[in-house]
């Protein structure tokens, strides 16, 4: 590890700055603490969040309209062949 650290100053510990001349930046490593004693707070509550039901319908509205043309256009050849049916009768 130690080899390792005095190739790479990042793993030491230390503030590092980048070998670029263009770019020099310091980057800071942070350590992470945790204490030894006493309690830990951890405050990550997740809640359900209720909203409206959402109702959808069975059927879309282009559909229903879609099937009350049909079934007009289905009633208007339904009159037309009555119609044709009854002016057979008459004629014979």
């Amino acid at each position: 590890m130690l080899k390792a650290a005095a190739k790479r100053p990042e793993l030491s510990g230390e503030n590092t700055v980048s070998n670029n001349s263009d770019m020099a930046e310091v980057k800071p490593v942070f350590r992470e603490v945790l204490p030894k004693q006493g309690p830990l707070f951890v405050e990550d509550i997740t809640t359900m969040v209720l909203c409206k039901p959402k109702l959808l319908p069975l059927k879309s509205l282009t559909l229903e309209k879609l099937e009350k043309m049909h079934q007009a256009a289905q009633d208007t050849i339904r009159q037309q062949e009555m119609a044709e049916k009854d002016q057979r009768q008459i004629t014979h």
